[in-house]
């Protein structure tokens, strides 16, 4: 089967392996077969004793990815769309955050929504200066985070930061997500792509075993916090089937500000 995309690009270059989301004239947005090739790419590299590490990244320099496609979202009619939508979208995290090989995001522009949640998902973060983090979906879609995403930004930066970083809609810059845990490292553009690769071979010289073991002792101990998915979909069917989500997917298409009334 063929693993990449021409929107998602996989090569391995040595013991490491380089995922690209290649959609730089729509911000690197993923469509439903983007995140298929993600997960693709995730079966390779498990499936490649030699594979020792992957590495995460967006064509250009405005963004690693800028969520998903919000055109997919005109399709939605019935409650089982929204739970289908986030039940997918939980895989393809799920899928990245247990691969049994440590994975690196690095990050130009913004990482926003799904691509927030797929930059979390990985087990380092570096980016870029003037690189920024959201979830601005109170502000754009009315929609919601399924519960392991909302975990993923409770282990790294808190409650309280989750809340205002979801209330306010604001975008993090580098500096601020380094301070609070959301990054490990700041490079500057033209080191990205190489620091990435040394921190990469770095990991890639170690014991491999030590670190995949490490890698899922960590995440079993967050997911043992975690409650079982379905106990938001109640919380997903609220914010999905909403009048105010509809009118949010129409003027993010329209470009227009939404109208929220509530329900």
């Amino acid at each position: 089967m063929e693993t990449g995309t021409p929107h998602v690009l996989f090569e391995r270059h040595g013991a490491v392996a380089w995922l690209t989301f290649n959609r730089p004239e729509a911000r690197n947005a993923m469509t439903f077969a983007m995140y298929d090739a993600l997960v693709r790419a995730c079966d390779a590299v498990e499936g490649d004793p030699d594979c020792r590490v992957l590495v995460l990244r967006g064509a250009g320099d405005k963004a690693f990815v800028a969520g998903t496609d919000i055109s997919q979202f005109q399709s939605f009619a019935t409650p089982q769309d929204a739970l289908d939508y986030e039940q997918r979208l939980d895989g393809v995290i799920g899928r990245l955050e247990a691969l049994a090989r440590p994975t690196i995001a690095a990050i130009r522009g913004v990482a926003v929504g799904g691509g927030a949640s797929i930059a979390l998902a990985c087990d380092l973060r570096l980016c870029t200066p003037d690189a920024r983090f959201g979830v601005p979906i109170a502000r754009t879609l009315g929609n919601c985070l399924s519960l392991s995403n909302y975990a993923r930004l409770v282990d790294l930066i808190g409650p309280a930061r989750t809340k205002e970083l979801i209330f306010t809609a604001q975008l993090v810059g580098a500096d601020d997500a380094r301070a609070i845990g959301l990054v490990n490292e700041i490079v500057e553009p033209d080191r990205l792509e190489e620091r990435a690769r040394e921190v990469a071979e770095q990991i890639a010289g170690h014991a491999p075993l030590t670190i995949q073991v490490t890698k899922e002792a960590v995440r079993r101990v967050l997911a043992g916090r975690r409650p079982p998915r379905e106990e938001a979909d109640d919380l997903i069917l609220k914010a999905y089937m909403s009048e105010d989500f509809k009118e949010g997917v129409s003027a993010f298409l329209e470009k227009r500000k939404p109208q929220w009334r509530g329900r």
